[in-house]
């Protein structure tokens, strides 16, 4: 059952990324179809991630109420099916609606699928969340591979993101049910509302480490490529490979890390993630030729890929109400996305890319040395009394 459970959360994560991968790649025809230009596209993934962070706050008591299985099995399919309103959105004003709506899907099934995957690796004993998380990349590269490759073949893209709110929540349900039966909700055992196992203060700081994570790891992904042409003056038509050795990076950690991370343990994991992006930061603003920042985003992605995982298999550890303690720290680390380009896009305005960077510079130390009395107190909490007892 439990091998069952493992390859339907590989599913979820997989389709996640895949309906991201299509929505990002699809943003261009969007833009073409709608004549947005780059401010309302801007105030159009604004919403997204607003949405998102909203879903996500409500999600975590849902889940533990209803069991994560149970709402996977909803917010799957519809995560996908709601890509239906901006796919055919006919003004910008039914755009914004529409992306809220989108937004809030995604916000769910990112908590739901992220607990089960908690719930498959405690089944299971030994790390295995890394690897959902490289999925979930492979998912978001292969959305992106589809689109284009649909419109090479002169595919209209407003048909491929229809395609992909029709098709997707029907390739979620053979997933769906391969999870693990539903637990009984824990949040009822907690009067008042409370974390269970799960203090305020750790989980605000489990919560500093995924938003210092995500920040830096979002630094990358937006300013690599414009680091390269504006600071190192490379040619336009090579900068995105430095985005692209971040991301293989990245990549090929999450998939291959979790023997990785099972033997050197989850402290001292969350200590050379810290340590690894800390460097590749370094590197990239102290040694200015393209080897060099080749070099450190590489580095960046290899410490960075394994901030979440841990975050979230400390949290599952800890025990008590799973879904809301995650559904907080995965809020936290969602702002950092959300907060990250507008930050250090007004401190490029107004000093240069270089200064911007040393804001995610200072954040991945902020993950060593934040993760690790976070990640050792999780062995400290004390386990929950049963009720009766």
């Amino acid at each position: 059952m439990n091998k069952r459970a493992r390859i339907g959360v590989f599913g979820f994560f997989f389709l996640c990324g895949l309906v991201m991968g299509m929505w990002a790649a699809g943003l261009p025809a969007l833009n073409q179809r709608l004549a947005l230009g780059p401010e309302r596209i801007g105030y159009t993934l604004l919403l997204v991630s607003l949405g998102a962070l909203v879903s996500m706050l409500l999600a975590g008591r849902i889940v533990d109420r209803w069991t994560s299985r149970t709402v996977c099995w909803i917010a799957g399919p519809v995560s996908a099916a709601v890509l239906l309103g901006p796919a055919l959105a006919p003004s910008y004003a039914v755009l914004t609606v529409t992306a809220v709506v989108f937004g809030l899907g995604l916000g769910a099934i990112e908590v739901a699928m992220n607990v089960h995957s908690v719930e498959v690796e405690q089944a299971y004993g030994r790390p295995i969340i890394s690897a959902f998380h490289g999925t979930w990349s492979l998912g978001g590269a292969t959305g992106g591979t589809l689109t284009a490759l649909g419109l090479k073949l002169g595919v209209d893209g407003q048909a491929l993101l229809v395609g992909a709110a029709v098709v997707v929540p029907f390739l979620y349900l053979p997933a769906a049910r391969l999870l693990l039966p539903g637990r009984p909700a824990t949040s009822s055992a907690q009067p008042g509302g409370g974390m269970g196992a799960m203090r305020w203060g750790l989980v605000a700081l489990l919560g500093l480490v995924a938003f210092a994570g995500h920040l830096s790891e979002g630094a990358a992904i937006d300013w690599a490529a414009l680091h390269a042409v504006w600071v190192l003056g490379t040619d336009p038509a090579a900068a995105p490979l430095a985005y692209t050795v971040f991301s293989v990076a990245m990549t090929s950690v999450r998939l291959l890390g979790d023997p990785i991370r099972a033997r050197l343990g989850p402290v001292r994991t969350i200590q050379l993630a810290g340590a690894f992006a800390t460097a590749g930061y370094l590197l990239v603003l102290f040694v200015p030729t393209v080897a060099g920042a080749w070099a450190g985003w590489a580095l960046a992605g290899i410490g960075l890929a394994t901030v979440v995982p841990v975050v979230f298999s400390a949290v599952g550890a800890a025990g008590g109400a799973v879904g809301r303690a995650l559904s907080l720290v995965t809020a936290f680390g969602y702002s950092g996305l959300l907060v990250g380009p507008a930050v250090l896009g007004f401190v490029t305005e107004h000093s240069s890319l270089p200064v911007a960077l040393v804001i995610p510079a200072v954040l991945a130390a902020v993950v060593g040395l934040a993760g690790t009395p976070a990640i050792r107190a999780i062995t400290t909490v004390p386990e929950p009394v049963p009720a009766g007892r």
